[in-house]
Order: C-alpha cells, then structure tokens, then sequence
C-alpha cells in the first residue's frame, strides 16, 4: 500500500516541477530578449519638428489687426517670412524660439504668403501656408493735411492738421498710429477737435529752423466697425526763422522780431471797440492766410444798412477767422501810431504793411494785448489760447 502511494506523488511533483520551470521562463520570453535573441528593445524614432501657422492656410477675410503667429514644437524656429501687401513683414521670436509673433498690423485686402523653417533632434522642417486680409466695409484715409505746400516754410507757432476722410470711431488706435519727429525734438498732443479733424501742437513754440516730419501708419488700423487704414502717408514740414511780432493796442505800436532781432517798429492803428465785433481779439494769433488784395465787407451788413462797409485792401495777412488781418490802410494813416479807428484789423502804413507781407509764413506767432475781448482758442488758429495742460486733454491717448 505505501508503495502505490508513493509512485503518484512523486509523479505529480515531477508535473509541479515542470509547470513551475514553464512559468518562469514565459517573462523572459522573445519579448524581452529582442529579435534573434539580440537583447533589448529599439528605441522609438525622435519626431521632426512639427510647425503651426495662424492663421490657417487658406483662410480669408482674416481681420488685419489680427497677429500673425508661428509656433514650433519637437524643435526651435530658425527662419520665418511673411510676405503681402507688397513689403515683408516684421515680428519677433520668443527665448526660446519656438513662437515667432508678427509685428503692427496687417495691409487689408491682400494675399499674405508665409514661410516657416525649424530644426531638431528629429531633423529639420519647412511649411509654407497663405491666407487673405478682409476688404473694409468703410477705408480710413487721410483727405488733407495742413500745412503741406511743396516747398513752403512755416512759422514756428504752426500745428499740424490732419482730416480725415471717414468719422474716426476708435481714436486712440488711429491716434497712436500718428507720429511727429522733429530735428530739433519738443514735448507735443494731439487734440480731436471733432471726429474727422486731429491737430498736433507742441507744448511751446517748434524750435526755429528745423525739419519736422509726420507719419501715419494706417494701414490695417482698426478705426471702427468694420472700418480699417489702407494707406500710410508722410510728409515733411520745414519751419524757419522765428517770426514773432507783438501788437500793444493801447500804445498803437507793432514790433516785429525775426529770431529775436527787431526788423521792424510799426505805428498801427487796431479796432475802435465801439461794439464787440469791432474790436481787436487779444491772445496769440497765427497768420494763415494773404491775399493783395483782399475785399472786406462788413458782416451780417448789407448796403444800406448802418455800419455798413465794403473796403478793397492791399497787402493784407490773415490772422483769426473774425475778419482780422494786418493790411495796408493808407486812409487811416493819420491815426496810426495815435488812436484806434478800424473795424477790427490791424491797419499799418502801406510800405510797413507790403513787408510784412512780403515776409509772411503761415504759422507765424502775433501776439496781441491792450483789448478786452479774448481770441477764441477755435477761432481760426488760436490753438495757442489754450494752456498746453488743456490742450492735452483733447487727446485720445491722455490719461
């Protein structure tokens, strides 16, 4: 009995002992010592950079403000181009140039192409793409700005005009495409003075004998909605001697200063004040404007009406929009240097009068003292009358 016992158990030990050999030996199998037996497994293989573009290939209607954006992973960006609109455009990559950002905005309806090179570990990689700029629903350009006669040379209280050809809805981003450079640099603001008009004033008198230029970047500007800058514009401006004349109404006297010297004392004779219309507007003019001659005619008058005149004068600069010049007034000669007979102007002895208006620049300062009735800061050009803290407020960018 113990022997049949014993044939069973050793057979199944045998049986344990095979099992337990089979089952250790599976987890190290063909998958773990490789093909052959070469031991190992091999490496996965490294991937290319993989480069992304935005906006996408193909896309159109892209709004212009929008930025043009390259990124790279798996590896660094080591050249991007983006072309359109005629010029190629300028960005920045980051530390560790795996983004590439576009620079202002983009030019509207035109093709942009970019290109887009990267390298790494894995290899390298190139992706060209193109997309398309929306056209504006409403184009933002500049119509005039003043001064800008070719050839002309300005006086050194001269600001600069801009009108716009569209009602500007967001002028803080029109504004800060605006830029004035000076030779000779001074603090200056922009003031609005309604929606489609942005005049620059320095905060003193332009320094004389100089170059300033203006530039608008407006080319893809958001000015509103669905309203966008399609064209740059620049122009250079050339201020000259400083030109600043002084008139005391209650002296009768005119003194002209060419860069401080004194070239000319004139006797004058300015309004007689007997209404408010009829006198002379105290503050700091600019001349705009002459003509030779020039024909006054009494407003809101008609002949026959009292008060009424119509006067043909010679040699005349203008320097508000109230109907005030400096002209040539051979009939009150009399008086000048003496009393106050005129409707407003600043008559002077016609040979003093022609050189004034020989030597005439628009922007040139005429300071005036000795009435009781101020300049408008908007009456003409007498942007001067406000203190440059209150200018300042007109701008979009203040505060």
């Amino acid at each position: 009995m113990r022997q049949r016992l014993r044939t069973p158990i050793a057979g199944l030990a045998m049986v344990m002992t095979g099992l337990l050999a089979v089952s250790c030996t599976s987890g190290t199998g063909p998958s773990s010592s490789g093909p052959a037996g070469g031991g190992g497994t091999s490496a996965p293989a490294t991937p290319a950079p993989e480069i992304k573009i935005s906006p996408v290939k193909g896309a159109s209607k892209v709004r212009p403000d929008k930025s043009v954006v390259v990124t790279a992973s798996n590896g660094e960006l080591q050249e991007v181009t983006v072309q359109g609109g005629g010029k190629v455009l300028k960005g920045e990559f980051d530390a560790g140039r795996t983004k590439w950002i576009s620079k202002g905005p983009l030019k509207p309806s035109s093709d942009y192409t970019v290109s887009a090179k990267a390298s790494g570990s894995g290899g390298p990689a190139e992706v060209t793409s193109s997309f398309t700029t929306l056209k504006p629903a409403q184009e933002l350009r500049i119509a005039d700005v003043t001064p800008n006669r070719k050839g002309e040379t300005v006086g050194v209280g001269m600001p600069i005009m801009v009108t716009f050809n569209q009602a500007v809805g967001d002028k803080k981003a029109v504004e800060e495409s605006l830029e004035v450079t000076a030779e000779k640099p001074v603090t200056g603001a922009w003031r609005w003075i309604n929606d489609t008009l942005a005049i620059y004033r320095p905060a003193k008198y332009w320094p004389a004998h100089q170059k300033v230029k203006f530039s608008a970047r407006l080319e893809g500007v958001r000015a509103g909605k669905s309203m966008y800058g399609v064209k740059n514009y620049a122009t250079t401006m050339k201020i000259g001697a400083a030109w600043i004349s002084t008139v005391n109404t209650r002296t009768h006297t005119m003194v002209v200063r060419k860069d401080g010297k004194v070239v000319q004392r004139m006797p004058i004779s300015a309004g007689k004040a007997t209404t408010r219309e009829y006198t002379t507007t105290n503050g700091v003019h600019l001349t705009m404007e002459r003509g030779n001659p020039v024909t006054m005619i009494s407003p809101g008058k008609k002949k026959g009406d009292p008060g009424y005149y119509k006067e043909i004068v010679n040699h005349a600069v203008r320097i508000s929009n109230s109907g005030e010049y400096v002209h040539g007034a051979p009939w009150s000669v009399g008086s000048q240097g003496r009393a106050n007979v005129s409707h407003g102007c600043i008559n002077a002895r016609p040979d003093q009068a022609r050189f004034y208006y020989d030597n005439f620049h628009r922007g040139d300062v005429v300071k005036i003292v000795g009435t009781n009735r101020a300049l408008e800061w908007n009456n003409g050009w007498g942007f001067w009358q406000l203190p440059f803290k209150q200018w300042k407020k007109g701008s979009a960018l203040d505060g």
